[in-house]
């Protein structure tokens, strides 16, 4: 078998109110709880599994979509009046990039970066 990332721990505040708001930001299925996690799964048979902590570390998320997906992300993301940014800086606000020929932005929810992209890094024109 090769070696695949399975899942990742995301240390939240709050897991009752982040792991459904990822996943209805991202478009995914409601998280099920397992053990002291609330656990998201995304697409790759991967999954985000949300649990309580005292003390939060900020994280960097990133998440490959297509094109239509990113529109959709990018709505639910303007209709909650969230800030986003095409950089991980913050210097950019309510724009995004187009690094490689596709397009992406990060947000901030949770204590985390999250971010969306339609191309991974240096598959294209920089």
């Amino acid at each position: 078998m090769p070696v695949q990332l399975n899942h990742t721990i995301v240390n939240v505040r709050d897991k009752q109110e982040s792991a459904p708001f990822v996943a209805e930001i991202l478009g995914l299925a409601a998280p099920k709880p397992y053990g002291p996690f609330l656990v998201v799964d995304v697409d790759n048979d991967v999954s985000l599994d949300f649990i309580d902590v005292d003390i939060l570390h900020a994280q960097h998320y990133a998440f490959l979509v297509s094109e239509d997906e990113f529109d959709e992300i990018l709505a639910r993301i303007v209709d909650r009046g969230l800030t986003y940014w095409a950089d991980p800086f913050k210097k950019r606000p309510t724009e995004w990039n187009t690094d490689d020929g596709g397009r992406g932005l990060y947000w901030e929810p949770s204590g985390h970066m999250l971010e969306i992209i339609t191309r991974p890094y240096g598959s294209g024109d920089a």
